[in-house]
């Protein structure tokens, strides 16, 4: 069974994490089959840009702690989403959380519905937002980040656009994504690959210097006593052991 569906108009291809069951959660399955999504349509001359999209109430709920991704292979795909030679967009119409707000802050241009929600949940587990800081740091305002990351907070659409997660919020998204995709269409393929180059590289930059210390630290976290019951608490419904 396949957990990502894609779909093709007038340039635009739409992959839609597929796997509503358990909130899109990143499993290995599902980041394998997004990766080769996109490596498709970065070779498909007839898709000028990409949309990530989804079913369900969530864009993704982060890392399936039950089958979860190589840390590495993860890291392989939000660096394929800055470094993909079309412009790549998130449309979210639910709630993001962990790993899934770094692939919403991986993409060139993110968009959700006024009732999205989002939340950097990995403290309350016992871990840090590490890996998926690669592409999220370069771009989200230091104070925010610092608020969100330390308390795993909740907050809206509107403070996401505050924050430089999000590129816009409305409460018809499709209505609001409708002039920027007629803007990528009006552009050209050459245009549009020289453009992102330019806004991506020091995201890229980030990549390169970091990603090795990220993943190595992030397994370290993972492995750790207090991750391991934070992920039962989470697992079990309860709050975990620390809390006051």
């Amino acid at each position: 069974m396949t957990l990502l569906t894609t779909a093709r108009d007038r340039g635009v291809a739409t992959l839609t994490l597929d796997s509503p069951a358990n909130r899109n959660a990143l499993s290995a399955q599902l980041v394998a089959e997004l990766a080769q999504a996109l490596t498709d349509a970065a070779k498909d001359d007839s898709v000028r840009a990409v949309v990530l999209a989804h079913t369900g109430s969530t864009f993704s709920a982060g890392a399936d702690l039950k089958a979860p991704p190589n840390p590495y292979t993860f890291v392989a795909l939000l660096r394929q989403i800055v470094a993909h030679p079309k412009p790549v967009l998130a449309r979210v119409t639910g709630h993001v959380r962990a790993g899934g707000l770094g692939i919403v802050g991986a993409c060139d241009i993110a968009a959700a519905s006024s009732g999205s929600d989002f939340a950097f949940t990995e403290v309350r587990i016992g871990v840090a937002p590490a890996v998926i800081s690669l592409p999220l740091l370069p771009r989200m305002d230091p104070r925010a980040a610092a608020r969100y990351y330390l308390t795993g907070e909740r907050f809206d659409a509107a403070e996401a656009v505050r924050a430089g997660l999000l590129t816009l919020a409305a409460d018809d998204v499709d209505e609001a994504l409708a002039p920027v995709l007629d803007g990528l269409r009006r552009a050209s393929a050459q245009g549009l690959a020289a453009a992102k180059e330019l806004v991506a590289a020091r995201v890229l930059e980030t990549f390169d210097r970091d990603a090795e210390d990220l993943v190595q630290r992030s397994a370290s976290l993972f492995a750790s006593a207090q991750a391991r019951e934070g992920m039962t608490a989470f697992l079990e419904r309860r709050d975990p052991a620390w809390v006051l």
